[in-house]
């Protein structure tokens, strides 16, 4: 067995330092390819540049690996360049499927089914996006360089960003789950990615509670949370596949949850990986910046 963490030890930090390219470089080229990010849900790159942000902040009180460290620079690099293509590619709203790109855009679920402030996220123009990730960079480098002299209050205000930074992360999942089970079906949704997210969570959480260098509670309690949540979307993948004829029925017939009894019937296309990248949501007109 401790061979096992020795090499977990080299092999997960590796693997972690390498995911971002990993998950999302597939989508990325994709989209580009295709010249269309319809369907592709821009609060994907907006979680995780807003979580790496607050995780590279979270570092000078924290001290957590480095490699989990050289990751957060590395996801923010690679998310710059996944929203740049997504914003660059965007169908207008006229067209068809336009709205694809607004992300849970005409939710009937919860919290999603009213309008965002201010448009928040669902901007037509690329420049407001660009300008909340520069202020939002701005405020934590303040908020860093006034804290950090008064020792008794920036652990506190550094415990602060990386619980928040990692509750953001571990939420990833959860616009794609949404949109499945919405429209019982997988389709756009990349097997590539899943598994690439399945088995960075299985390395992940054997390196968290092996590694004998210091890994906070905070990454250890989301990553359980976000590896509950990826195999989830597994069993979503297995009941609903990639076809999209779930969508269609489902809008004459009630959504189907997963759990329900009920489950519709699976004509492949083609296969996953040949798909175009999507993550598919409901359809909204957004408003302008």
């Amino acid at each position: 067995m401790r061979w096992l963490a020795t090499l977990a030890g080299y092999v997960a930090p590796l693997f972690l330092v390498l995911s971002p390219v990993f998950s999302y470089s597939d989508q990325a080229i994709s989209m580009y390819r295709n010249k269309s990010s319809a369907g592709f849900s821009l609060d994907i790159p907006l979680i995780m540049l807003v979580a790496s942000m607050l995780r590279i902040f979270y570092y000078p009180g924290a001290r957590f690996d480095v490699a989990l460290l050289i990751q957060s620079f590395l996801m923010v690099a690679v998310q710059l360049i996944v929203l740049k293509i997504a914003l660059d590619h965007r169908p207008p709203p006229t067209s068809k499927g336009g709205d694809a790109a607004t992300p849970f855009a005409g939710a009937h679920d919860g919290i999603f089914e009213k309008p965002r402030p201010y448009g928040f996220w669902q901007w037509r123009s690329p420049k407001p996006y660009w300008q909340f990730l520069l202020y939002l960079f701005i405020v934590l480098l303040i908020g860093e360089l006034m804290l950090a002299p008064f020792r008794s209050l920036y652990p506190a205000y550094s415990s602060l960003l990386g619980y928040v930074g990692l509750s953001i992360e571990a939420i990833l999942p959860l616009p794609q789950i949404f949109a499945n089970a919405r429209s019982r079906s997988c389709k756009g949704f990349r097997v590539s990615v899943l598994a690439s997210w399945l088995l960075g969570d299985g390395m992940k959480m054997f390196w968290f509670f092996t590694s004998p260098t210091e890994i906070p509670w905070a990454f250890k309690l989301c990553g359980l949370f976000q590896a509950g949540c990826d195999s989830f979307l597994g069993v979503q993948y297995l009941m609903y596949g990639d076809d999209g004829d779930g969508a269609a029925r489902g809008r004459s017939s009630p959504a189907v949850w997963p759990g329900s009894q009920h489950r519709p019937s699976v004509k492949r296309a083609g296969s996953g990986l040949g798909a175009p990248i999507a993550l598919r949501t409901p359809i909204i007109s957004e408003k302008d910046s």
